[in-house]
């Protein structure tokens, strides 16, 4: 069993929801990140969203793309962030960690590294680094069955995005190949736009989980308590991006990781209320 799935199942024994917060690797600070992952653990964070620099992303707003520039400019790459996850995993062994990014980045690494197969070096290094799970947003399900077998072959889960315009023929591509959780991006757009429709949002769910077996996670939209806590009650995992760049963004360095900590104590005190 993944360290996502054993994650998710002591949670489902206790009665309590995942905590997942997103965070660009890299950002606002190039060495920043382990002791902000930490930060995070500390605040009740159950899974970590490690965001992969990329220059042209197409899911994420302003907030985001910001942020992923800065570190951009810093130097911060997939070699950078993998060594950020090998960091982390000398005090933390438990929490998982999730990549999130895109493919140009995952095939440049392999071209850059090739050792095989077709994803063998970015998955040997991922692994070895302590990787749990890879959301590769424009990778589509239909495409993805050797990446997914080699992923799992190293322990690791191939994640998956749902949206609201998401046909029942899609969910049942990602149902096939999908592990760890499903992640539903609650709004029509990109990370940090719009309202979020926590009623949309729980009439959808029965929809996905009538062809996923994995929990869901729901994110984009959800930016403080009161809507986790909504959330909360029909998803398996909340998941919290654009609010917290937006929160440590202007932070000095010493404040970055507390600022982080102090936030989702008190979305995890919501979760679990």
């Amino acid at each position: 069993m993944s360290r996502i799935a054993t994650t998710f199942s002591q949670l489902q024994t206790q009665g309590r929801k995942a905590l997942i917060p997103f965070v660009t690797a890299g950002f606002p600070f190039a060495d920043v990140t382990p002791e902000l992952m930490h930060a995070m653990v500390a605040g009740g964070a159950d899974v970590i969203e490690l965001g992969v620099p990329f220059s042209d992303p197409s899911a994420d707003g302003p907030v985001i793309q910001k942020a992923g520039d800065k570190a951009l400019s810093f130097g911060i790459g997939l070699t950078q962030v993998l060594e950020m996850v090998r960091t982390f995993r000398q005090r933390d062994i438990t929490t998982p960690v999730v990549l999130m990014g895109y493919a140009n980045p995952v095939e440049r690494y392999n071209q850059k590294h090739a050792s095989g197969g077709n994803y063998s070096a970015f998955v040997q290094d991922a692994s070895a680094a302590g990787v749990d799970g890879v959301l590769i947003v424009d990778y589509p399900p239909a495409e993805c069955e050797e990446f997914a077998a080699e992923l799992k072959a190293h322990g690791m889960d191939l994640i998956f995005l749902l949206a609201p315009t998401s046909t029942d023929e899609r969910m049942a591509q990602v149902a096939s190949i999908a592990s760890g959780y499903v992640y539903y991006v609650s709004l029509k757009g990109v990370t940090g736009s719009g309202a979020l429709d926590t009623d949309a949002v729980k009439a959808m769910l029965p929809r996905i989980r009538a062809h996923v077996s994995v929990p869901v996670g729901v994110g984009f939209g959800i930016r403080d308590a009161a809507t986790a806590r909504a959330i909360g009650e029909a998803a398996d995992a909340v998941v919290i991006g654009s609010k917290i760049i937006q929160l440590i963004g202007d932070q000095p360095r010493d404040q970055v990781a507390p600022t982080a900590q102090t936030f989702l104590r008190e979305i995890r005190t919501a979760l679990d209320s």
